[in-house]
């Protein structure tokens, strides 16, 4: 065995704290060490050439690299030992960045002293690797997106253009989510409408696309390129292929309840569809709101009115597996409740309103048919006060991030409401204005100099009623005045959050989130779209707030992550895998019920032989927790074995 050390400077990332001279003279003084070498960038090109060059004109057979974390660049270094002759898992990477430069910039003794001790620990850990062999299964290809808005739609399009099938599965009865409630988009105002219906039909009609709306996932197992997942139709009591979308249900259902898609300034009835361009543009009955039960039915109207019969009160709810190779998440976000917005009198006052329901207010098929009414009394109102970042950059509240699309679709209003009502004023409050995209700066200031928008920058610390009037107390810090307002209207733009269920559907699909429940990616920069659990891709604001531009570009990421996966015949799977120690396992089954991935079972070669347990390779992710349960060392995992873990702490603990 000749174990070789490369030590990386990053520039100034480690070098700049760590002394990679004395890093390097005591590495290769240690006596498992054949060669030791410090290097500026590893991870470049020359750098990758010079381990190669040592691989071969030196004989090494393992390697450690001592550089970033091996979620930037292991996979480098792999190939690179690959190409060299030298199996990919007999290299371990110590993180002598992210673990020590970086924690420790201002104790460069302490700093090299721990490089050390973490290449160490890495040279243990290698001299008991064994080669490894990736494990090959077949791979379905098909594909399920999750979600059916903008983000969901172009992935799931993009990927049946592609020659595959595609499940795309809507918890609503439409295609279509947040932005089928836009009146236009910015910055080119663009009706959302006509750009959004055609993609949606295009989607419905596609042949390679099979459309599940009204529908959720409920149960998801296996592994890359063979998941099996259970989704739930929920019943519209219209049977979908009989109904026309005529709509003369819906004239006669006598039950008005508020229009979730108007939020809930307009009604519609307990038959209905959410929108006039629905896709599918099938009726659904809201039976929690239909004056019939499953058990009585009191009223037939819209069974009588119905010509082709297609009311069925019978519906129950079905479900279907299907298997599927990939899977895309693009399950959008929701805006944080006004009512959790007091201080700024939301759910207190109705005509303080979210920055969404002014959107439906100034919609031309919105319930005011574009005319900015007041939902208290229907009067136009003739002053506004815009508040962005309610809730937004607030640790208070919750959402220290910021939203994005809120400075922007606040100077949307504001333009839209100086266009509907020419003699009216708009007062914007701001922390600052984030206008970071094509076209997005030069808007805004469209809007602030031509449209002649109050822009005060500063916090609004309370809203309030006083006879019919709103009154807006706060702060501009530029003059340092204190400022008070008088509105008819405040609009709020409150912090986007993720969409709800989207905690229980990432816990589905074994897919972390982060602290405000977005979904986590593998890495920020170089695999923005993939997820730790391999095989499923993010799209959209289910990741982090997105406009729609954002959106679109990153769902034909996913998707082209997708058709990459598919383009192979058949699926390498890392061989970090569980394995079995029969001389030691007694059955005793401690680590079935442990697992996460439901990848061990319980078996009996014989009818009275001795039982132990089985790894389904598959479904294994190799995390280890039946390793850490197991208390007779029965099971080990491939890579990261107990007797290499031993090494490691013995070696870090002398």
């Amino acid at each position: 065995m000749r174990i070789g050390v490369f030590i990386c400077h990053c520039g100034k990332n480690i070098a700049g704290v760590i002394d990679i001279k004395r890093l390097t003279s005591s590495v290769s003084e240690l006596e498992e060490v054949y060669y030791a070498t410090d290097y500026v960038y590893l991870c470049s090109e020359p750098g990758q050439k010079a381990i190669q060059d040592q691989i071969k004109e030196l004989g090494l057979t393992h390697i450690v690299v001592a550089a970033c974390s091996p979620k930037m660049h292991a996979a480098t270094f792999a190939q690179a030992l690959e190409d060299a002759g030298v199996n990919a898992y007999l290299l371990e990477i110590a993180n002598i960045r992210e673990q020590c430069s970086w924690v420790h910039p201002h104790e460069p003794e302490e700093a090299t002293d721990k490089a050390f001790e973490l290449i160490k620990a890495g040279v243990a850990k290698v001299g008991q690797a064994v080669p490894l062999q990736p494990l090959s299964v077949p791979l379905n290809r098909k594909v399920m997106v999750v979600g059916g808005g903008i983000a969901g739609i172009q992935a799931a399009l993009d990927i049946a253009n592609g020659g595959f099938e595609v499940y795309l599965v809507e918890r609503t009865p439409s295609l279509g989510g947040h932005m089928a409630q836009l009146s236009e988009t910015f910055p080119t105002l663009d009706c959302s409408s006509c750009i959004l219906t055609p993609r949606m039909v295009e989607a419905a009609k596609h042949p390679k696309i099979h459309l599940y709306t009204y529908s959720e996932v409920k149960e998801v197992q296996g592994v890359v390129g063979q998941y099996k997942v259970k989704i739930e139709q929920k019943p519209r009591y219209v049977d979908p292929v009989k109904c026309t979308g005529c709509g003369d249900c819906t004239e006669v259902c006598p039950v008005i309840v508020p229009n979730e898609f108007e939020q809930s300034l307009g009604g519609r009835k307990a038959i209905y569809v959410p929108f006039s361009q629905a896709v599918p543009l099938k009726y659904t009955i809201d039976l929690e709101n239909c004056l019939n039960t499953r058990e009585l039915v009191v009223c037939d109207q819209c069974y009588r009115a119905c010509g082709p019969k297609a009311i069925n009160y019978l519906m129950e709810p079905k479900e279907e597996e299907i298997e599927v190779g990939a899977i895309v998440v693009a399950t959008g976000y929701d805006l944080m409740p006004v009512e959790d917005l007091k201080e700024y009198g939301g759910g207190l006052y109705p005509d303080v309103v979210s920055g969404l329901e002014f959107e439906r207010l100034v919609t031309a098929s919105g319930p005011t048919s574009g005319v900015v009414r007041r939902p208290s009394d229907g009067k136009i109102p003739k002053r506004i006060v815009f508040i962005q970042c309610a809730g937004s950059r607030d640790p208070e509240h919750g959402c220290a991030y910021c939203s994005k699309i809120c400075c922007m679709y606040t100077a949307k209003h504001a333009f839209m409401f100086k266009h509907a009502v020419p003699d009216g004023e708009v007062f914007v409050f701001y922390i600052d204005v984030r206008a970071a995209g094509k076209g997005y700066e030069e808007f805004v200031q469209r809007v602030m100099e031509e449209e002649r928008i109050a822009y005060l920058r500063g916090k609004v610390s309370k809203v309030f009623q006083r006879d019919d009037k709103l009154i807006v107390w706060g702060s501009d810090t530029l003059t340092g005045m204190a400022v008070e307002i008088e509105a008819d209207m405040v609009v709020l733009a409150p912090a986007v959050v993720p969409s709800k269920g989207a905690k229980e559907l990432a816990k589905l699909f074994k897919t972390p989130v982060n602290e405000y429940g977005f979904l986590d990616e593998v890495h920020p920069k170089l695999r923005p779209v993939e997820s730790s659990a391999m095989g499923v891709y993010l799209a959209g604001a289910a990741q982090a707030p997105k406009d729609i531009p954002d959106s679109v570009s990153q769902a034909s990421a996913a998707a082209s992550k997708v058709l990459g996966l598919f383009s192979q015949e058949e699926l390498a799977l890392e061989p970090i895998k569980a394995e079995v120690n029969l001389d030691n396992c007694d059955g005793c089954a401690l680590c079935v019920g442990v697992c996460p991935y439901g990848a061990i079972s319980l078996v009996q070669d014989e009818p009275d032989g001795p039982r132990h347990i089985q790894v389904h390779k598959a479904l294994c992710q190799g995390c280890g927790v039946c390793m850490a349960t197991c208390p007779k060392e029965g099971v080990n995992v491939a890579g990261f074995t107990l007797a290499q873990l031993r090494e490691q702490l013995r070696a870090m603990l002398k």
